[in-house]
């Protein structure tokens, strides 16, 4: 009864955490940081560095010389020929003791290079965890703008809903007064159940842009809110004049470039690797033992230390391995990591192209986003003020309920254009200062 006492506690604590955590209004930057630290690709590249640490262990470990020790014992008996003719019934006991030292003097670097390829396999696959980590932060954001985006939608849906009950109510108290012909009731009640329907497709998008978000970042559904950005459009400008500056930061910062020129270093250490196959290899070993023995045809041997103690050897080998045909597995292997090399120097010229051709894409992106927020501005201001004379022209009967909501979707449609333009904006601008460093949240 305790321990089951103690599991209903630590089970309503642990749900009221849980609960208390969804309470939570997310900002960006918790949810680029959240995404960074829990994303499962970010994890398994993580673990990839932590096998590469080992990697550079490991050919370190090459460099040293090798260390080992040996025992044995064995027994023998059963009839043996001493001499000719003679055979005797022997039992013998041996035990041996032994240590070797080996260490390899020279295999055409080929120890030295690889530690060298297995430092830079290190930097590459930090620098592999850097980009996978820019890309998450880019599509987070890009998330976290959506939902920004249709909230905003979702407040015009729902003031639209406020205003046009408010226009059927004003509608009502002119059909009592005889201004209006009671038909026009029923264009504004159609009106309003049409801003209804709009309310329900803006909430929807609304509540998908927030199950995007949360299942990008990997985290229940249920309770998930952000915190709302107030986008001061009064600044809104394009602060790069060309893509040049951009470009020539990018080429010598981004990740994807490093990895690529990482890449060629790795390749090339690798036709190293395999050109040592065409030299000499040059190794040297130390042994030392001693061994003890006991048949039951000696009565007087000489007790266990002091075989041990006289029996003591040692050994000294210096071995030289020269290749002379190694049925063309040197050479093919050369050629391969030739063509490795070729490949990681086209590799470097496809992240560049692709990275120029993103940057640029990105620019013209944001030029034409500006130009689309500009007109929507404009459009936006003539509309108000079109909708607004229409409101005042439909109150005297100088126009139909038809012609005012043809004026009003107008006007609902600049503003539906502005918000898009303006987040549309925001995502393009930001994608540059990604190119150029900067920090998604600022």
């Amino acid at each position: 009864m305790f321990k089951l006492k103690n599991y209903i506690i630590l089970t309503l604590l642990f749900g009221v955490a849980s609960a208390f955590a969804q309470q939570k209004t997310w900002s960006l930057q918790e949810c680029i940081d959240y995404a960074l630290e829990n994303n499962i690709s970010v994890q398994k590249s993580n673990n990839s560095i932590l096998t590469s640490e080992q990697d550079v262990i490991a050919a370190k470990g090459n460099l040293l010389p090798s260390l080992g020790a040996s025992a044995g014992q064995s027994m023998g008996f059963g009839n043996q020929e001493l001499f000719q003719g003679q055979f005797v019934n022997r039992t013998s006991h041996q035990t041996n003791f032994g240590i070797q030292v080996s260490q390899n003097i020279f295999n055409g670097f080929r120890n030295t290079n690889i530690y060298k390829q297995s430092l830079l396999s290190q930097e590459a696959s930090e620098l592999q965890l850097q980009q996978l980590k820019d890309d998450i932060s880019l599509n987070v954001a890009n998330a976290y703008l959506n939902v920004l985006f249709n909230k905003e939608n979702l407040e015009v849906a729902k003031a639209q809903i406020e205003f046009s009950k408010s226009q059927l109510e004003q509608v009502k108290s002119f059909v009592e007064a005889g201004v209006q012909p009671k038909a026009n009731i029923f264009d504004a009640e159609a009106t309003l159940a049409s801003d209804e329907q709009s309310l329900t497709t803006a909430e929807n998008n609304y509540n998908l842009s927030l199950l995007t978000l949360s299942q990008l970042l990997q985290i229940p559904y249920k309770g998930f809110q952000v915190e709302m950005i107030n986008i001061d459009v009064s600044y809104f400008a394009l602060f790069y004049n060309d893509v040049d500056s951009i470009l020539e930061y990018a080429y010598g910062n981004r990740n994807e470039i490093k990895l690529a020129e990482k890449n060629i270093e790795v390749a090339e250490l690798g036709t190293e690797i395999n050109k040592a196959g065409y030299w000499p290899s040059v190794s040297f070993g130390y042994g030392f033992g001693s061994n003890v023995f006991y048949s039951n045809l000696t009565e007087n041997e000489d007790s266990f230390f002091n075989q041990l103690n006289n029996q003591k050897s040692h050994s000294f080998r210096l071995g030289v391995s020269i290749p002379i045909f190694s049925q063309f597995q040197n050479k093919t292997a050369v050629a391969r990591s030739q063509i490795q090399e070729l490949n990681s120097k086209l590799d470097l010229q496809q992240a560049k192209l692709d990275l120029e051709g993103n940057i640029q894409r990105a620019f013209t992106d944001a030029q034409a986003a500006l130009k689309t927020y500009e007109s929507a501005k404009k459009s936006i201001e003539s509309q108000k003020l079109a909708f607004e004379n229409a409101e005042e022209r439909y109150k005297f009967g100088n126009m139909t309920a038809f012609d005012l909501e043809q004026t009003r979707i107008r006007y609902l449609n600049a503003q539906n254009l502005l918000i898009n333009a303006k987040y549309d904006f925001v995502f393009k601008t930001k994608v540059l200062d990604f190119y150029m460093g900067k920090t998604l949240t600022d």
